[in-house]
């Protein structure tokens, strides 16, 4: 018994001493589960000591840490999570950008890893490897058996190393080996930026990294100082966000000095925080567009959010992914983090975005959204009728189309990819990007290409129709019209090759994307996608029609 106190008595020590240290001297109001901690401490730490020297078969202590730590854990949210010291490149690349590496995309086609995209200027580039290139052996390792991620590790690492990658090009007979000296890689912040329209300035934002406000600034001057931008259309789509002092460094380029941009609140009142902007704006007065869409999250929202609660800038697109909560990270023993969710973030409207209630789960565990009769109506500063719960609402909404079933078919059997290394292959050059487009005799050619492959697929009108036998069956009306119904069976059965030439324009965008970025990389991609962009001629019509200021009014009706 003594030595049962005793043990209690370290346990709440040590959990004072973790409480006191790891949140900085801040007060914690947990002296009511103090014992609930420490006895399930006591419960857990017996439960594995049992468990790795009693069970039947060898156990894996590591593995089975991870495994009760990440389930642990993802019973809270898909936000907080524990990185082992084994994942720190990848938490650090997630913060900053940066990896020491190739500089390069991979994908696996049919169990193979190929090289799909070599960042232009970067070591994979100017050592010669091209999309495409099949990868067989790094560092005379054979990949044979090995996942896409094991490959990614493999040619990941400290700069100024040399890999050796021994890789098949497209339509060569052998491999060839290729020396790879490895740099310290920076996914740009900004991959694009330039004039779309007479005076109108486009910015490409893909992550907010340490380095994403810097970006911007820069991109922004070199528009307004050299290129003559007097509007300005910032593309937040597919951001997942980042870091929300850098979401706060990019609103503070467009709205005063001394307005606030955001505030975190959370269980621990003396973190709580209001994040205003400190620095003297860029420009308060340019006509403003932001993109969105629901890849949009997190840091995007609230440059996306604050910007229309102050009615700075007109935002279109489509709703955005609605992630309105904040993630620290606290140092854990052996070089080891936990990344949590501490607070949620409020714009400058009062409201929060957070879509999921992680808080409420259903009896299976699962997630739904707050229900629309928990929603607040909030406004902007100039009386314009904004709700939180539901992510950012666009000013102008730009419908997604849907996917049809054989441009997903195609793009799961990767004859994209496929198609374009044979192009890449029979055609040098395909001049700018934003004019390249397919003949019709280019187009006959994939689709031959495509035919040749087995490429199958149910509509949800083949599902629909299955259904309708069922029912005509157990109904006793299949048999008289047996004949009608198999009829109809054939007319409705998908064949390939129509369906490539009735959903054409959406099959030929995606190829010649692909195609695109053989020979202008990524860069190359959103000059050519800036030209069939709808998002981005809605934004260029906003801007020249004059209806730029009414959308900012309180008059105005959400499209």
């Amino acid at each position: 018994m003594k030595q049962m106190k005793t043990r209690n008595k370290w346990l709440i020590a040590a959990l004072a001493a973790v409480l006191i240290t790891g949140a900085g001297f801040t007060t914690v109001k947990l002296t009511d589960n103090y014992f609930e901690i420490s006895k399930n401490l006591e419960i857990f730490t017996t439960l594995y000591r049992e468990l790795n020297i009693y069970y039947v078969d060898e156990t894996n202590p590591g593995e089975l840490m991870k495994t009760g730590i990440d389930a642990m854990l993802e019973s809270l949210d898909p936000y907080t999570n524990f990185i082992p010291e084994a994942d720190m490149e990848d938490y650090r690349f997630m913060t900053t950008g940066q990896y020491g590496g190739i500089g390069s995309l991979i994908r696996t086609v049919d169990g193979d890893v190929y090289i799909s995209e070599p960042y232009e200027g970067f070591p994979a580039h100017k050592s010669g490897l091209k999309a495409g290139d099949k990868v067989i052996e790094v560092d005379g390792v054979t990949i044979a058996d090995k996942d896409q991620e094991q490959v990614s590790k493999l040619l990941k690492g400290s700069a100024g190393s040399v890999v050796k990658i021994k890789v098949q090009s497209y339509g060569d007979d052998k491999p060839r080996m290729v020396e790879v000296k490895r740099e310290e890689i920076k996914i740009p912040d900004v991959p694009f930026y330039g004039i779309i329209d007479e005076g109108t300035g486009y910015i490409k934002l893909n992550s907010f990294t340490r380095t994403a406000g810097k970006s911007v600034r820069e991109a922004f001057q070199d528009l307004k100082n050299n290129e003559g931008m007097e509007k300005l259309v910032l593309d937040l789509r597919g951001n997942g966000g980042g870091l929300l002092v850098e979401a706060v460094n990019i609103t503070n380029m467009f709205i005063p000095k001394g307005l606030e941009v955001v505030s975190t609140r959370g269980k621990i009142t003396d973190w709580d925080k209001t994040y205003k902007a400190i620095n003297e704006p860029l420009d308060t007065e340019i006509p403003l567009v932001i993109l969105v869409d629901e890849g949009s999250a997190s840091a995007s929202e609230i440059v996306s959010g604050a910007l229309q609660d102050y009615d700075r800038a007109v935002v279109i697109g489509r709703n955005t992914f609605g992630k309105g909560l904040v993630q620290q990270t606290r140092d854990l023993f052996y070089n080891s983090k936990l990344k949590l969710t501490v607070a949620k973030y409020y714009i400058p409207s009062g409201r929060c975005i957070q879509r999921i209630d992680y808080a409420h789960k259903d009896i299976e565990g699962g997630v739904k959204e707050i229900p629309d009769s928990l929603l607040h109506r909030f406004e902007t500063v100039g009386g314009r009728e904004v709700i939180d719960g539901r992510g950012i609402e666009p000013d102008i909404l730009i419908e997604s189309e849907k996917m049809h079933k054989i441009l997903m078919a195609l793009l799961e059997k990767n004859l994209f990819f496929k198609y374009a290394n044979k192009f890449s292959l029979e055609n040098e050059d395909i001049g700018p990007p934003e004019k390249f487009g397919l003949t019709d005799e280019q187009y006959d050619h994939f689709a031959d290409f495509v035919i040749s492959f087995d490429v199958s697929y149910t509509t949800s009108t083949e599902k629909a129709f299955e259904r309708l036998l069922t029912t005509a069956r157990e109904e006793g009306y299949y048999d008289p019209a047996t004949h009608e119904f198999e009829k109809l069976r054939e007319r409705i059965k998908p064949y390939g090759r129509n369906d490539l030439y009735n959903f054409r324009r959406d099959i030929q965008l995606v190829l010649e994307d692909e195609i695109v970025s053989r020979y202008h990389y990524q860069t190359g991609r959103i000059k050519a996608a800036l030209a069939k962009d709808p998002a981005v001629d809605e934004a260029r019509t906003v801007l020249k029609n004059g209806t730029y200021k009414q959308i900012l009014s309180a008059a105005y009706t959400r499209k």
